[in-house]
């Protein structure tokens, strides 16, 4: 059974985004990193890099599996999860601690399109 926390929003790519005011940290859903297995590299945009919502913005890569990362907001990098350049295994370890990036949003109402803990739940279930 995937963790699934409140108070996030979730795309259907599987991403998680955690909103402070108009920055949006992002990273991926327990149910993600369960599904790729040992990750072994995450590929992510610089600081200053534009994201767009919908559009791909890394990958992350395991032993059995590459997989595109996807924006669910639009808007400029102010930060990235150095860490996971190193260490990134944690995505596996805490995948709501392990955050990816992070995005001033351009934007903020994108995040109404997004599913709450409820929705992604019965998303994943399918």
């Amino acid at each position: 059974m995937s963790k699934i926390l409140e108070g996030l929003k979730y795309s259907e790519s599987h991403e998680w985004v955690k909103a402070d005011g108009n920055v949006a940290t992002i990273g991926v859903s327990d149910f993600a990193q369960g599904e790729m297995g040992d990750i072994t590299y995450v590929d992510m945009p610089d600081v200053d890099d534009e994201v767009v919502a919908g559009e791909e913005f890394g990958a992350l890569e395991s032993v059995k599996a590459s997989g595109d990362l996807y924006s669910p907001v639009s808007g400029t990098v102010v930060a990235v999860n150095e860490a996971l350049e190193d260490s990134p295994e944690a995505v596996n370890e805490d995948a709501y601690g392990a955050w990816i990036i992070k995005v001033e949003m351009s934007d903020p109402s994108e995040l109404d399109g997004l599913m709450d803990a409820a929705a992604y739940e019965a998303f994943i279930a399918q």
